[in-house]
């Protein structure tokens, strides 16, 4: 027994040293955690500390346990901080307000970070020097922020990193090289950025692993990105993903994008490739998914059929704005297909509404012919149809039934006559019809009134006659844009048209239209104020359609694109319009084009005309308008294009502000009465005839006034004076009953005269035996 306790008792003493170590070891690792945590707390304290903070979405970071904090996250181990999740996040039914702010070095004390989430928010300054002592990071996103300055080269120490997003911020200069190190890497995005510089081969020597690389650049850095690779060069990755765009690429196809096998998404956007597209392209088409090599040179025929891949949701091909050429192909699988701008000839495929699951078809600007095959209507799903440009000839399909869903329907600048189909408004949700610059004819139909949607309506430069119908204001009301300008359209301007009140083009002219205009276009509320802009296509389809219209504003005719939507225009031009300008017009303080030429009009031009503000053209020509022009004029600032030419105005031309600039002589010729610069007619005194004008006739008319007050007296004091004292001399009777009034007047005067006194008299004696 004593034996046993003995060996105990050594045992214990044998290992004594080693379990006072391990219980050291301990405390120490448990110090160690505990001033970590507060490193921790005090890093992400300090972090907050230089943000703003609108919205309060950090009022949680209060107390001593950093890991209950929200966007914060801890180890269930070790209890550090290994994550920091701030993006802001997508609420639409509450504000919730971005971080401001910039990005703090203190955030490189969560030395076991390995993911951090900064994007959306607004975020500004450059990214710290240091970042790469974050070795522990797997994720960074610092997307969609203000960010500025170029990439740290020590990026290239986060040997772990495998998704990396600075994509949608402000920074700039080259890549660096560095990048190259991240072997784990996986998805590499520098999208809308303005890099300048070059990227080689080198910066991508170690991404063994990169399955995703996007660096679509905006167009305004104008291809400042180089690609500078070999052409024999072999990728060490394998990708699936691939977008860059407006990035200086290759002018041939690049070899080495053949050698990635397992690609379902590629984008090369105006990247420079002036090439034929090679057959390895054709062949992933089955596993392709998107396809957008738009705004390139390619050149060569497209093969037909094709089937594209339908595993990864809805698929695309986009072509457009090349030179490509010879039939259009049938691509099958398709939710999106544009080859608009190209040199593609011949008739649209008979059987293409066999592409059943598209959405979008756009073919504008090719060299197409023959007839609209009416199997289009069998595109049910679609939501855009864009044949405009073309070369297409014959009738407008009639069946329009099934195309329910259709938003946009453009079949501009083509060939297509006879009438406009009854059913072409049985999709109600259609909100853009353009069929103008065709040879339609017949009235506007009467079915377009069922089309209460539309926003945007162009029948224009066609041959369509009758009036215009009044039930255009009366059904509908959500139009911003009216375009009937070059037809055959006679009768009055419809007063219904007041009722628009949403909108910002109204354009009839060159038509036969007579009668006056109506004063009610005062009414036009959104040509008196600013709004707010919005299209009503869903953001999905508005990336794959640009309205166009051609418009005349100072003096030239234009095609509007994508500052359409900001044009405020009424042109009521070559017409047969009497009367005068209806003063009410000048309330549009917003317009910015106001066209009355080649009418009949009548009268002065409004005087108070300096409201409308927000003028830039300005066409009056070819009427009869008469009097000066207002000097209010002079203070439209905006003014850059004038034409009064031709009119009965007459005085001198103002030469203040604006009027200084228009030198041009041809604005003003044909008024025989305006004299001054820039015309050769000058004023009886330069510069100071309205004023010299003005007071003369002010010097008339004060000689006139004087002239009668002289003559009234004259003629005056005679006949009052014997009108009164020759009544007196001839008639007795009233003689003496005036001079008895006069006595019995005096007499009363003078006793109440007399009676006062006394009172004031005896008043102040009072007075003074108080005082004493």
């Amino acid at each position: 027994m004593a034996r046993g306790n003995t060996s105990l008792l050594f045992l214990i003493l044998l290992l004594l040293p080693f379990l006072l170590e391990l219980f050291q070891v301990k405390a120490l690792v448990i110090n160690s955690n505990t001033t970590d945590a507060e490193m921790e707390r005090k890093a992400l304290l300090e972090f907050k500390a230089g943000l703003g903070d609108p919205s309060g979405r950090l009022s949680s970071w209060v107390g001593g346990d950093c890991c209950k904090w929200k966007g914060v996250d801890c180890s269930n181990a070790t209890g550090h901080v290994i994550k920091l999740d701030l993006r802001k996040p997508y609420q639409p039914s509450e504000a919730v307000f971005p971080l401001s702010g910039q990005i703090s070095d203190s955030l490189l004390d969560l030395k076991y970070l390995n993911y951090l989430d900064l994007s959306s928010n607004e975020l500004s300054g450059p990214i710290p020097d240091s970042i790469g002592n974050l070795d522990n990071l797997r994720y960074l996103d610092l997307s969609d922020n203000s960010i500025s300055g170029s990439i740290p080269p020590s990026i290239g120490r986060l040997l772990l990193l495998e998704e990396l997003d600075l994509s949608h911020n402000i920074m700039n200069g080259t890549i660096p090289e560095s990048i190259g190190q991240l072997k784990e890497l996986h998805t590499l995005q520098l999208d809308w950025n303005p890099w300048t510089g070059a990227v080689s081969e080198i910066h991508f020597m170690g991404l063994t692993k990169l399955e995703h690389f996007s660096i679509y650049l905006s167009p305004a850095t104008k291809n400042s990105l180089v690609f500078d690779t070999k052409s024999d060069w072999i990728p060490p990755f394998s990708l699936k993903v691939i977008k860059i765009g407006n990035c200086k690429l290759s002018s041939t196809f690049p070899a080495w994008l053949g050698t990635q096998k397992e690609l379902y998404h590629i984008i090369l956007r105006n990247v420079g490739i002036s090439d034929t597209i090679p057959e390895w392209l054709w062949n992933l088409s089955p596993q392709l998914g998107w396809l957008d090599l738009s705004r390139n040179q390619l050149r060569g025929k497209l093969p037909t059929p094709l089937s594209f891949g339908t595993s990864h949701g809805w698929s695309m091909a986009d072509l457009s704005s090349n030179r490509l050429e010879g039939p259009l192909p049938l691509w099958y699988n398709l939710t999106y297909f544009r080859l608009g701008n190209n040199l593609l000839s011949g008739p649209i495929p008979s059987n293409i509404g066999d592409l059943s699951s598209l959405r979008v078809l756009a073919l504008f600007g090719n060299l197409l012919n023959g007839s609209i095959p009416s199997s289009l209507s069998k595109l049910q799903y679609s939501r855009i149809i864009d044949l405009s440009d073309n070369h297409l000839s014959g009738k407008i399909p009639y069946n329009w039934n099934d195309t329910k869903m259709l938003n946009i329907l453009d079949l501009s600048k083509n060939r297509l006559d006879g009438e406009i189909p009854s059913s072409i408004c049985s999709m109600q949700i259609i909100y853009l019809l353009s069929l103008s610059d065709n040879n339609l004819s017949g009235e506007i139909s009467p079915s377009l009134l069922n089309c209460t949607g539309l926003n945007s309506l162009d029948l224009g430069n066609n041959r369509l006659s009758g009036e215009i119908p009044i039930w255009i204001g009366e059904r509908m009301g959500l139009l911003t844009q009216l375009r009937l300008r070059g037809n055959m359209l006679t009768g009055n301007i419809p007063q219904q048209l007041c009722g628009l009140s949403d909108i910002r083009i109204l354009d009839l002219a060159h038509n036969n239209l007579s009668g006056s205009i109506p004063p009610c276009l005062s009414h036009l509320s959104a040509l008196k104020f600013m709004a707010l802009l919005d299209t009503p296509l869903d953001d999905l389809y508005a990336d794959y359609y640009t309205e166009r219209m051609d418009l005349v504003v100072k003096g030239k005719q234009m095609e509007f694109q994508r500052i359409l939507s900001i044009v405020k225009l009424i042109d009521l031009s070559s017409n047969n319009l009497l009367g005068e300008i209806p003063h009410g017009i000048t309330n549009l303080s917003t317009l910015g084009t106001l066209n009355l030429s080649r009418n009949q009009l009548t009268g002065e031009i409004p005087e108070d005309i300096g409201a409308m503000q927000g003028l830039e053209t300005l066409d009056l020509s070819s009427n009869r308008l008469s009097g000066w022009i207002p000097l209010s004029m002079s203070s439209i600032t905006s003014l850059s294009h004038l034409n009064l030419s031709h009119n009965l105005l007459s005085g001198p031309i103002p030469t203040t502000n604006q009027f200084r600039t228009f030198n041009d002589p041809s604005m003003y010729e044909g008024n025989p009465g305006l004299c001054g610069v820039p015309l050769s007619t000058q004023c009886s005194t330069p510069n100071e005839a309205q004023k010299d004008e003005g007071d003369e006739n002010e010097d008339d008319e004060d000689g006139w006034k004087m002239s009668w007050f002289f003559t009234s007296m004259g003629l005056g004091f005679p006949v009052g004076f014997w009108a009164v004292c020759g009544t007196l001399a001839l008639k007795n009777s009233w003689r003496h009953a005036y001079f008895q009034f006069v006595d019995e007047a005096k007499n009363r005067l003078y006793v109440l005269i007399a009676i006062n006194v006394a009172r004031f008299k005896r008043k102040m004696e009072i007075n003074d035996g108080t005082h004493v």
